[in-house]
C-alpha cells in the first residue's frame, strides 16, 4: 500500500473536512420601530436602543 512521504499539517486535515460555508445573516422586522434588524441583536432607532420591540436604553451608545 502507498503511504504518504511527510506528514500533513492539522491545518491541511481541517480545510479538507470543514463543512463550514458563508451564510448572510438573518434579518427581522421589530414590530414597534418597523426597522429591519439582524435577529436576536439590539438595534438602535431613532436615538434609543431597542431589543425584543422594548426600550431599552434612551440614550444610544456610540460607534467607535
Amino acid at each position: 500500500m502507498p503511504n504518504p512521504k511527510r506528514r500533513h499539517s492539522q491545518q491541511r486535515s481541517a480545510k479538507r473536512r470543514t463543512h463550514y460555508k458563508a451564510e448572510a445573516a438573518t434579518l427581522s422586522t421589530d414590530k414597534t420601530t418597523g426597522e429591519i434588524h439582524v435577529r436576536h441583536r439590539a438595534h438602535v432607532s431613532e436615538g434609543k436602543l431597542y431589543y425584543k420591540g422594548q426600550v431599552v436604553s434612551e440614550k444610544a451608545p456610540l460607534k467607535a
